[in-house]
């Protein structure tokens, strides 16, 4: 067991896959978890089950009298529906170089997805022009708008069963707009499984009936990029393993 698993409230089903001695730590988000509390009732949904403060976005745990107190700073956000990698690091300092990173776009996200259907073409680049609206309090995407956004498609596997077509792909985003991947996958005809805002309900609803997991069909897979820190260039690179359900699918 990793030191910080060891001392962290971690959520149940949350997991270490990665601590590295710059204090960089990558965390495996199981579907249904929140990356942090908005409300301090959130707080036992939330990836540690502890005070999280939303101005300075940093988990805190334990007590100064007891020279116990620790903090980590979170640095990136999964919705509580998709699974996969979120990264945390220990000092404010290492924070402030790694968002700057994602800020530049300077890392590389690859994502899975379960999607009905199988795409045309192996290999694709997905570009589209999007548009957000808040709507009664929640966002929603259409690609009906003006803002770029770009994703490089895989396909890893396709398979016929008792839920109809399913591909198993790879989406790495170039761009990072708001429900951008469950967008561009159903205006092309390939909704993501379980999306239950812009996919296909119908069969949705069949694949839930038929034994299937309700959850939706997005994993945040592998996280990586390189910084510096402490004069040296680092390469970090974070994988979180494809969960069980996607495989069971794929062989049903």
């Amino acid at each position: 067991m990793s030191s910080f698993a060891a001392s962290a409230p971690l959520h149940a089903g949350v997991t270490v896959i990665q601590e590295s001695p710059t204090g960089l730590i990558a965390l495996s988000k199981p579907v249904g978890t929140l990356s942090h509390p908005n409300e301090p009732i959130d707080e036992r949904r939330s990836l540690l089950t502890c005070p999280y403060s939303i101005e300075g976005e940093y988990f805190e745990w334990g007590t100064v009298a007891d020279n116990d107190h620790q903090r980590v700073w979170l640095l990136n956000r999964l919705d509580s529906a998709t699974s996969g990698v979120v990264l945390l690091a220990k000092s404010e300092a290492l924070a402030q170089v790694i968002r700057l990173h994602f800020k530049k776009r300077h890392v590389k996200k690859v994502y899975a997805a379960l999607v009905f259907g199988r795409p045309g073409t192996n290999r694709a680049d997905w570009l589209d022009r999007l548009s957000t609206a808040k709507r009664g309090g929640r966002v929603r995407t259409a690609t009906r708008g003006h803002v770029p956004a770009e994703t490089a498609m895989h396909r890893v596997e396709s398979v016929t069963g008792k839920y109809g077509s399913l591909s198993l792909v790879q989406l790495e985003p170039k761009t990072g707009r708001s429900h951008q991947l469950r967008v561009q996958c159903a205006h092309r005809g390939l909704p993501i499984v379980g999306d239950a805002t812009y996919g296909d309900f119908r069969r949705n609803r069949g694949f839930a009936k038929q034994g299937g997991n309700r959850r939706l069909f997005l994993h945040s897979y592998r996280t990586s990029f390189s910084f510096e820190w402490a004069e040296q260039t680092h390469n970090f690179v974070a994988e979180a393993p494809l969960p069980p359900e996607f495989n069971v699918a794929l062989t049903t």
